[in-house]
């Protein structure tokens, strides 16, 4: 009796160990791709993204929207009070920081800062507040279910919380919270990205990144929870609604066999070819319904800065081109791209990534990406940062 309980325990420590192991293993092949991705990513200095090889200047002048942004900086300000100094020092990043650019949707990346695993109650409550200064009620609702749905990813991997979960999204803060000086910060995790940068009373909220995989929990702690279905279902009905010879000029192509997305992790200097839908070819009715759909990711911001991100859109809509790519029917999987001078979206129905053990290797509606970006060197709002540094004597 003795042998047997001996032998069950020497078992029991030598799986223990070889667990221990492979955790640590995987510990390392996680930081060692994350450090190759961000070499390779970061490897050229900052540009933005150029259309049709051309980066176009005098988009972005500094000057005042009228929307205060006094109720970020002080949500900032009292959350980082409420972090130790250890947290504070792993946290705050000069604001000209290449940490701005190192942010990637992908389960095994190393995040900076303070994560929401390790923030207590009450400051997971002060984090939330500054999301919620700085979004619109449903851009934090969006980006509360994310989080939750990355739970339920963990769920569907057997429980596998060390690599998915709700907690596992981190925050830096770049510069100082300022009425006058340049500061911002950053929201990171596995299918959330949120870059904030604030300049006066000015606002840059990209590059965002919104998505899951699952869309939709359909069982678990956070059953019944689904996102992104306005921007699926408003995005076809939009290439439903064109005629077909302005389908035909959107069209990429009519095959969805693969991941669409161009603006993902550490493609700040991307070159992207001007195709599609020009705006400038739309009915007036058709002009309003793209620019409710536009809205639709704006609006992630809160109604002050949004309707300010609006009115700049709206002022390029004849340069705006609709791009598609994948069938058009009821219940389809497709890829679309808005683009203009002031404003990259992309949608895009995925391969399975983190449930190939569910889903059959085609895009499927069950793992979504959005990408919202700045093109023309706007990005983190550096367009307006370098100005800044032009006038003012750093």
């Amino acid at each position: 009796m003795f042998n047997k309980a001996l032998l069950a325990l020497v078992a029991a420590s030598l799986l223990a160990v070889q667990v221990s192991a492979q955790e640590a293993d995987r510990s390392e092949r996680f930081k060692e791709m994350s450090a190759n991705a961000e070499a390779k990513g970061l490897a050229e200095a900052f540009r933005g993204i150029a259309i049709d090889g051309e980066i176009q200047e005098g988009l972005f002048p500094i000057h005042s929207t009228g929307v205060s942004t006094a109720p970020v900086q002080e949500a900032a300000d009292a959350f980082i009070a409420m972090l130790t100094s250890d947290q504070q020092a792993r946290t705050q990043y000069p604001v000209d920081d290449p940490e701005w650019r190192k942010w990637m949707n992908q389960h095994f990346y190393v995040r900076q800062g303070v994560s929401f695993k390790e923030m207590n109650a009450a400051q997971r409550e002060a984090a939330f507040a500054m999301l919620g200064a700085a979004l619109s009620a449903r851009g934090l609702q969006l980006s509360q279910d994310i989080m939750r749905l990355d739970h339920t990813l963990g769920e569907l991997n057997d429980g596998n919380f060390e690599e998915y979960g709700q907690w596992l999204y981190s925050i830096t803060i770049m510069g100082e919270p300022s009425a006058t000086e340049p500061w911002g910060w950053q929201l990171e995790g596995h299918h959330l990205i949120v870059n904030y940068f604030v300049l006066g009373d000015q606002v840059v909220m990209s590059p965002a990144f919104f998505g899951s995989e699952p869309i939709r929990a359909e069982a678990g702690k956070f059953a019944g929870t689904e996102i992104l279905q306005d921007e699926q279902d408003l995005g076809l009905a939009f290439m439903q609604s064109l005629t077909e010879e302005q389908q035909e000029t959107a069209t990429l192509t009519s095959e969805k066999d693969g991941n669409f997305n161009l603006g993902e992790a550490f493609k700040d200097n991307i070159d992207i070819d001007l195709t599609g839908l020009p705006g400038s070819e739309l009915s007036d009715a058709q002009r309003s319904d793209l620019l409710a759909l536009i809205s639709q990711f704006v609006g992630n911001m809160n109604d002050g800065h949004a309707a300010v991100k609006m009115r700049e859109v709206s002022e390029h809509i004849d340069d705006t081109r609709f791009t598609w790519a994948g069938e058009t029917g009821d219940g389809a999987v497709f890829y679309y791209r808005i683009l203009s001078p002031v404003i990259l979206i992309e949608f895009d129905h995925q391969r399975p990534a983190n449930l190939r053990h569910i889903y059959p290797p085609v895009p499927n509606r069950q793992h979504i990406h959005t990408v919202i970006r700045t093109p023309n060197g706007n990005d983190y709002g550096k367009d307006l940062l370098r100005q800044h540094y032009e006038l003012h004597e750093h």
